[in-house]
């Protein structure tokens, strides 16, 4: 248990037995009439991890990290014996410390991602926004093919934590290519001479 649950009225720490009362109870101080709620896990000890078993034959292989504890596994990574206190499971591979958060650091080690760029929303963002604000129509000269190349780059890239499907890179790049197709039909009315144009 770690912090001792309190009567209200007096603050004494109130004995285990008395928690997992059902009913009412009396505080064995103050004698105030309580009742007591907690979550069961509350009384339960916390569970061990696995000590590391110390080395007792010279011919055995130390952890990387404790010299003095027996290799339980190698780690599937970089090679490294660990001992069962070091060992990381995850997902069936056996991973020391330092290459999980190396894997967390670089974005290798996906399942422990916590967030990722959303491609897909930016590639339409940068498409249709200097579009939709009049102001900056004519900057879509060089975001539609900006949008196309993040849309192609962010195909590749792993999605976003919640299912999304390809729609919007779709949308991104059908949009730049339209915006690009109005830029040429506009440089050739131009450089044709056509009425209106000059």
């Amino acid at each position: 248990m770690s912090a001792p649950i309190v009567c209200p009225q007096c603050s004494l720490p109130l004995p285990a037995a008395q928690l997992q009362s059902r009913d009412f109870t009396r505080c064995p101080d103050c004698n105030a009439l309580l009742l007591l709620r907690v979550f069961p896990a509350l009384l339960r000890a916390p569970p061990q991890g696995m000590a590391g078993e110390h080395i007792s034959d010279a011919g055995q292989a130390a952890c990387f990290y404790h010299p003095g504890k027996t290799a339980h596994v190698p780690c599937d990574a970089c090679g490294r014996f660990i001992c069962a206190l070091c060992e990381v499971d995850l997902h069936g591979q056996h991973l020391c410390p330092a290459c999980v958060e190396s894997g967390r650091r670089k974005g290798t080690i996906t399942t422990l991602e916590s967030r990722r760029v959303l491609w897909d929303s930016i590639a339409l963002s940068v498409a249709v926004l200097p579009v939709a604000t009049v102001l900056f129509w004519w900057a879509s000269i060089v975001t539609a093919p900006a949008a196309i190349a993040l849309a192609i780059v962010g195909w590749r890239k792993p999605r976003s934590l919640a299912p999304r499907t390809v729609v919007r890179f779709i949308a991104a790049i059908v949009f730049s290519l339209a915006v690009l197709a109005g830029w040429a039909v506009l440089f050739y009315f131009i450089a044709t001479n056509r009425p209106g144009f000059r």
